[in-house]
């Protein structure tokens, strides 16, 4: 499961990255702050996956 959760952490800073570039490029700040806001979301679930993995050990 830890997997699954970390792979969708990189999934959806990728996601948010394409879509902040995508919108920066075509001036669509909507796009742009989506694309912002899905990355901060894949940092927070890549960070408690990082938390998780410590408290394991």
């Amino acid at each position: 499961m830890a997997g699954d959760e970390k792979a969708q952490s990189k999934v959806e800073q990728a996601k948010g990255k394409v879509k902040e570039k995508a919108g920066s490029a075509v001036g669509n700040e909507r796009l742009e702050a989506e694309g912002h806001a899905e990355q901060a979301k894949g940092d927070a679930r890549e960070a408690k996956e990082k938390i998780k993995d410590v408290l394991k050990d």
